[in-house]
């Protein structure tokens, strides 16, 4: 049946849905009705609003009394001052009703209802379950009677709405209630209901190139459009700011990408590391992504490039995905590493190759600073330094959102605030000269198959980055980058562009064997939003859906999934980690119990070394198996001491734990308390070389030494002879001569006194003398007196006794000596004549006869002036004719004394000749 309350209702019209209470569904102090909003349009789109329609009611004037009294006067929503016709009891949208009397009734859904009019002048609230079939709406009784009188002057009111629940006390405070209505207390418990009518505002365009969103205005009635703040970066980077705007910078340190101007939330901000990705030029891709967020920092890294291999950490710690504390969620998307902060509406993506920052703009607008920009829905304010000063190009801000990384000493500790001289790049950056580059995979970007994409966003700077790519990081397939990005803005629009296979396979994406590649899959995530938006990665293939998130297991019924990741059916029974489970629907899923064992009798280890033993039935790998096990750490007999040569041997006897030991030999020879090795020098005597053998002796069993005596010198070398040494095993070499070296002859050899002239200089004399024991050896040359043998008489030269120095007889000084003697002579040939001057030979040679001891008879010697060198000459003749004739002859050109035979003289005279040319000589 119907129920009944006495709370006041706020109906908008006679036939919209009562409402329970006048209590605030939003801010208690809102704008009154008669000042609705109508805020200024501005770039994200804020329409303005428009009361629908307004009322006025009011609940009982005199709770304590029945008695009927002239209405107050009611200020309406239009203005003016209207006085009621009739007495009556309670009023509602400028109708009075009397006691008992029904106000109005309708139905709200499945519900009934109806507001009347009590006897105390209240309104009745009245509500129940519709009935399936039309049945007549109750009505309240009529039985109360009806009092009236004659109006009297108008009582005077109370401020506010003192009446209402809660109270409202002062005058013109107004609240929102539901379905968008405005109430607004005015007096003496009058109260005005204005319903606020949206108008749809027109939608923006975006700086970015983004559709507008939709958003709620604060008072839940309206909505209006906003630009989100949209940042994205990839390749060897290249940035897109909140506002759109596009630029390269190539840093190798750590930056801020988006933090707070005005901090509104505890400790957020995004941030990249970038590194050199290429040895050849000094380019940059992003490496790390950082986002931080109260207490949680959480760091996607890119582990390996080819393939690509993320992994997610936080707060320094790898993590497993999905990943959710402290408001903060982690998961994965496609290809994308996302992480969400739904309070703030956050949602940063990482792939390796690039990221995206979306921030709503209704939290983060005109409040952002970093590489990212300003998100103002306006370019002209992007590039801006730490200290708010605005730069001509975000290349050069980039470079002063540094952030201190002690892993890069090269790096600013700290951003700069201010600006610094352009004097030189700062460190991690680099100029770049323009190439000029061709690259069939960026042709790709303004081909048709992003034709629906062009219309979105303007392709013009994802092809600049991806030319740049492949001029100065060639080989490495960078460009995939700049075509990832370029699809990834358009698939958030739900324009699918599977570009992959147009690549040659220079893009790949591998997934694993049970999941397929789809160029345009399901968003995951808070932001799945509407079924238009799409992204690229691994799915499960057609028919199968993947099982939850955090299961990596693609199911094509919906049963369970248990710890070991395999898909089971509802009722199915498994076994697993010696459990037996069942999957069953409704409830915790899978329901498992431990698998039962028999129980095994105590089992005794009475051999020594042994001991009980409990492991895995190899029968049954869920139960134990306990037997006795061997360990010789245990056992109680020790291994005997051995004396030198021998060593201990243990030895194992199948069936026994512990070993058998015995004394064995070494195979080492034993001398004096030390052991020695076969081969290695075993010392005994000084005068003997002993050395440990491979033989054995059977009566000791140890290795044989044998001896030699040591080896001594036999021989010494010329000039030492071996003389016996007191103590020693040897003799030794002393020496007994004087060892003379004379340079390309033989060493002399001298005993002590002897003297010995040199066999090829007579003048030089080797001598060996005894002085203390020691032999000096000495080296004498003898000095001559001055000798000219131009004096001496030809062939009388001689040794002097010491066979060193030259004696001869002198040559009578009056005589001439052998020369050239210049003649003129006649030359007659063939009737020609001419005079010529010629030399002829003539002076002393002399000849003599003396007597030698060494022959002990008379040497003769001779000796004649000759010619000693003779050239051929040409004169002239002069013939009787008057003619010339050419005529050769030989001229002597120097004379010699030569040795002759001494012939008798009648046999000189019978010889001798005056040639042509030459003069007769003279012995």
């Amino acid at each position: 049946g119907p129920t009944s309350s006495k709370t006041t209702p706020t109906p908008g019209s006679t036939t919209g849905p009562p409402l329970p209470s006048t209590s605030p569904t939003s801010s208690p102090t809102v704008t009154p009705a008669s000042a609705t909003s109508t805020g200024a349009h501005t770039s994200t789109g804020h329409p303005s609003t428009m009361p629908e329609s307004a009322s006025t009611w009011t609940s009982s004037v005199s709770p304590s009394t029945v008695t009927p009294t002239t209405s107050p006067y009611v200020t309406t929503s239009t203005g003016g001052v209207t006085r009621p016709s009739v007495i009556e009891c309670c009023f509602l949208n400028e109708t009075y009703y009397a006691p008992g009397e029904l106000v109005y009734n309708g139905t709200h859904g499945d519900t009934c209802y109806y507001v009347n009019c009590s006897l105390k002048c209240e309104l009745e609230f009245f509500n129940w379950s519709c009935p399936s079939t039309p049945s007549p709406t109750p009505h309240p009784s009529t039985s109360t009677s009806h009092e009236s009188s004659t109006s009297s002057a108008p009582v005077s009111g109370v401020p506010g709405c003192p009446d209402l629940d809660p109270p409202r006390q002062v005058c013109n405070e107004s609240w929102w209630m539901c379905n968008c209505t405005k109430a607004t207390c005015k007096f003496n418990n009058t109260v005005e209901l204005v319903k606020v009518k949206c108008e749809p505002p027109p939608m923006p365009t975006c700086a970015n190139g983004l559709t507008p969103v939709r958003v709620q205005d604060p008072d839940k009635c309206c909505w209006h459009w906003e630009c989100d703040c949209y940042c994205t970066g990839w390749g060897d980077p290249h940035y897109v700011t909140f506002d759109g705007l596009y630029y390269s910078y190539q840093g190798n340190c750590t930056y801020v990408l988006v933090e707070e101007i005005s901090p509104k939330v505890d400790n957020f901000g995004v941030y990249v590391d970038n590194y050199h990705c290429d040895v050849n030029d000094e380019v940059s891709c992003p490496r790390t992504l950082i986002v931080r967020h109260e207490t949680q920092e959480v760091l996607i890294k890119t582990v390996q490039m080819t393939p690509i291999r993320v992994q997610v950490q936080v707060n320094r710690q790898a993590v497993a995905l999905p990943y959710t504390k402290f408001g903060l969620q982690v998961y994965e998307s496609g290809i994308n590493y996302m992480v969400d902060i739904p309070e703030l509406g956050a949602l940063v993506s990482y792939n390796g190759l690039s990221f995206s920052i979306r921030l709503p703009y209704r939290l983060f607008g005109n409040n952002t600073k970093g590489q990212c920009g300003t998100c103002t829905n306006s370019t002209l304010d992007d590039c801006v330094l730490p200290s708010g000063e605005g730069v001509d190009n975000c290349e050069t801000a980039a470079d002063y959102w540094v952030v201190s990384d002690p892993s890069k000493p090269r790096c600013p500790h700290t951003s700069f605030t201010t600006r610094r001289p352009a004097t030189s790049p700062s460190a991690g950056t680099s100029s770049f000269p323009t190439k000029s580059c061709a690259s069939p995979l960026c042709e790709l970007i303004k081909d048709s198959l992003f034709a629906q994409c062009h219309a979105l966003a303007p392709p013009q700077h994802y092809y600049e980055a991806c030319l740049f790519d492949s001029c100065y990081v060639p080989g490495k397939n960078l460009e995939c980058a700049s075509l990832q990005t370029y699809a990834a803005l358009c698939a958030q629009e739900g324009i699918c562009v599977d570009w992959r296979n147009h690549t040659g396979g220079a893009c790949p994406v591998t997934c694993p064997t049970h999941r397929e590649y789809q160029a345009c899959g399901p968003v995951l995530g808070r932001l799945a939003g509407p079924p238009t938006r799409l992204v690229e990665g691994c799915f499960c293939p057609e028919g199968t859906t993947s099982y939850a998130p955090g299961f990596d297991v693609c199911v094509d019924l919906c049963g369970c999934v248990g710890p070991d990741n395999v898909p089971r059916e509802y009722g199915e029974h498994f076994e697993f980690d010696c459990k037996d489970c069942i999957c069953l629907e409704g409830g915790s899923g899978i329901i498992c119990k431990p698998k039962t064992c028999r129980p095994e009798p105590r089992l005794e280890c009475e051999e020594d070394g042994t001991y009980p033993f409990t492991e895995v039935d190899p029968a049954n790998t869920c139960c134990n198996l306990t037997s006795c096990k061997c360990n010789a750490s245990l056992c109680r007999e020790k291994p005997p001491m051995c004396s030198l040569g021998f060593q201990v041997k243990s030895e194992m006897v199948p069936g026994r734990c512990c070993p058998l030991y015995s004394c064995v030999p070494k195979g080492v020879c034993v001398l004096e308390h030390a052991e020695y090795q076969p081969g290695s020098p075993v010392y005994s005597s000084k005068c003997q070389n002993c050395v440990c053998t491979e033989h054995r002796n059977n009566a000791t069993q140890l290795n044989v030494i044998t001896c030699t005596h040591v080896p001594c010198n036999t021989s010494c070398s010329p000039g030492f002879e071996l003389v016996d040494v007191p103590g020693e095993c040897c003799k030794k070499c002393e020496q007994t001569h004087c060892i003379i070296n004379r340079p390309g002859q033989q060493n002399l050899v001298l005993k002590p006194g002897d003297m010995k002239s040199d066999s090829l200089n007579n003048c030089t004399f080797f001598s060996c003398v005894k002085i203390h024991n020691q032999l000096i050896s000495s080296v004498s040359n003898i000095t001559c007196p001055d000798f000219d043998p131009s004096t001496c008489v030809q062939g009388s030269i001689t040794l002097m006794p010491n066979g060193c120095c030259r004696k001869c007889v002198l040559r009578n000084e009056t005589s001439a000596p052998c020369a050239t003697i210049p003649v003129v002579r006649e030359i007659s040939h063939n009737g020609c004549t001419t005079l010529v001057s010629m030399n002829d030979c003539s002076g002393s040679c002399g000849t003599f006869a003396m007597y030698s001891a060494k022959a002990q008879a008379l040497d003769h010697r001779c000796s004649c002036c000759k010619e000693q060198r003779t050239s051929q000459r040409e004169v002239m003749l002069q013939c009787p004719d008057g003619g010339t004739l050419r005529h050769t002859y030989t001229h002597i050109d120097s004379c010699l004394c030569q040795d002759s035979l001494c012939e008798l003289p009648t046999q000189r005279r019978a010889r001798r000749s005056s040639p042509l040319g030459v003069a007769p000589g003279r012995g």
